[in-house]
């Protein structure tokens, strides 16, 4: 495991450090570790775990492109009444708008996932930092006729404590994870077993689950995933009531 936020706040002032976000998964439905306790992330409007006494998920969804399986997976939230966050990043803007306008109507939140996903951590001044998020900020707002919601994730997890910084001086909450599984590569999915052996003993209260919209396997499961969770004695919050 790498080194908390609070061994990063004393170091900043004459240390690069970035971390890549991870977790520690003990006991089948109790919550991770991660990289930095929620106490220490909280200092800089940063979560990744919500209420330890509530059987609640908060959905969330890294939209960098568009493969044909978004539209399956807000069927499946549609159906379960279930309200999730989308990160998207300028490309899937600028490809896929009618998704994004969909999102916002069935009401769903769209954050920041920057424009080009780049590593974050690597950005030393404000000045480049925001221009990543302003420019998903406005074409959403070119498109939508809204303002973005002030949540950011980083790409890759990857993050250091000036980006979280950063980040929160520009008015934003950065939004890591406490669940997430090998979804993202398109071209070796995981099967539907491989997937629920994940994502039904590892679920948690509080859980902010990460899920890639790119995933076939997502699109495919997630009508019989959430009624497993539901099952489970589960239900879904947005992160508006974080």
């Amino acid at each position: 495991m790498g080194r908390g936020a609070g061994y990063l706040q004393e170091t900043a002032a004459t240390v690069s450090y970035s971390e890549n976000w991870g977790l520690g998964f003990g006991a089948s439905g109790t919550q991770p570790t991660g990289n930095a306790s929620a106490k220490e992330l909280a200092e800089y409007d940063a979560f990744y775990i919500g209420n330890t006494d509530e059987k609640t998920i908060y959905l969330t969804f890294d939209c960098g492109y568009e493969n044909g399986n978004t539209g399956a997976i807000l069927d499946a939230l549609k159906k379960h009444n279930a309200k999730a966050t989308f990160f998207v990043v300028g490309h899937f803007l600028e490809s896929a708008s009618d998704l994004v306008n969909r999102m916002v109507q069935e009401g769903h939140t769209v954050g920041n996932h920057t424009y080009h996903h780049p590593d974050m951590s690597s950005i030393s001044t404000i000045e480049s930092f925001k221009k990543e998020l302003d420019d998903v900020r406005n074409l959403y707002k070119k498109i939508t006729g809204l303002e973005m919601a002030w949540y950011y994730r980083p790409p890759q997890g990857k993050y250091s404590t000036q980006n979280l910084k950063m980040a929160q001086e520009l008015g934003y909450k950065t939004f890591f994870w406490s669940l997430a599984y090998v979804d993202w590569n398109a071209d070796n999915q995981p099967t539907h077993d491989e997937a629920f052996s994940k994502l039904i003993p590892r679920i948690h209260p509080g859980a902010i689950v990460l899920l890639h919209n790119t995933s076939k396997t997502n699109g495919e499961i997630l009508d019989e995933l959430l009624t497993k969770w539901e099952e489970m004695g589960y239900s879904f919050k947005t992160l508006e009531e974080f």
